[in-house]
């Protein structure tokens, strides 16, 4: 796996921090049980910190109408540090196949749980109702995507999802590092990112996220739920953005990448790749 990218400490990571320690914590046994959803519809939103504070508050107080969303909380940590690594072909198919909207798309990556040490290889997969459905299994010592075992594990969930052959060559492609806060309510959870640094692997340039935008992702069964409609409410709206199509469309811009290049262009900026 890569090095990690040391993110700055932004205005946004202190946001997260700061709405994760105000609300009720649920361990990690407990949102697994209520909220695991390996199969769920995920929205993104590029959220202003204020306007997070805001909508996070109102989801997370005790007076609110239902049962709270809750903050993640392990060890007593609140905020957790995420680097992942994707994997793509030399030509970039998972980008493309995203890029198309093809039905058979996926995506592959590693994950490291920084805090913990935990890896995972995860692969996702877009379902027949256009919801995303992940699958993984952990890594561990030196184990990388790239070995005999993960390799099996990615051709055997492509076989059985899709009835088609793993790519025969992959190459890392981009790094992402974050600082996450969870929030969770039953089949519900919001993830909360901020100080996203992305690095080109192949070129070494680097993307961050604007110091000021909590990148949000709604994730549940249905197609909208309460944290939707108060996004809506206070005029944020869905963006067309993922982290690593987003991250590709800045950091090689010769790429055909229009349905991800304005959300990318607010989201972040360069450093050592020329302005967006």
């Amino acid at each position: 796996m890569s090095t990690t990218t040391t993110a700055p400490t932004s205005v946004a990571s202190h946001a997260i921090s700061e709405a994760a320690h105000r609300a009720d914590p649920i361990s990690l046994a407990e949102l697994n049980e209520r909220s695991a959803l390996l199969a769920r519809f995920d929205r993104s939103y590029l959220v202003p910190t204020a306007t997070f504070l805001r909508v996070i508050g109102q989801l997370t107080r005790p007076t609110h109408h239902g049962v709270p969303f809750r903050a993640l909380t392990i060890d007593d940590r609140r905020a957790f540090r995420y680097h992942s690594v994707y994997y793509d072909t030399p030509g970039l198919r998972s980008f493309h196949d995203h890029r198309q909207g093809r039905r058979l798309r996926f995506k592959i990556r590693e994950r490291l749980y920084a805090d913990s040490g935990e890896r995972q290889f995860e692969i996702k997969l877009k379902g027949g109702r256009g919801d995303t459905v992940k699958h993984r299994s952990p890594l561990t010592g030196t184990d990388t995507p790239l070995d005999e075992g993960p390799r099996a594990f990615l051709a055997d969930t492509l076989h059985h999802a899709y009835e088609i052959a793993p790519p025969p060559v992959l190459h890392p492609s981009l790094s992402t590092d974050y600082l996450r806060s969870t929030f969770v309510a039953d089949g519900q959870r919001i993830t909360c990112d901020a100080g996203l640094v992305c690095v080109d692997l192949r070129t070494g340039e680097t993307v961050r996220c604007d110091s000021g935008l909590v990148l949000v992702e709604t994730k549940s069964a249905e197609h909208l739920t309460e944290a939707d409609r108060l996004l809506h409410a206070h005029r944020v709206r869905p963006a067309v953005f993922t982290k690593y199509c987003g991250a590709l469309a800045v950091l090689r811009p010769a790429l055909p990448a229009n349905r991800w290049r304005r959300a990318a262009r607010r989201a972040f900026t360069t450093d050592g790749a020329g302005p967006p």
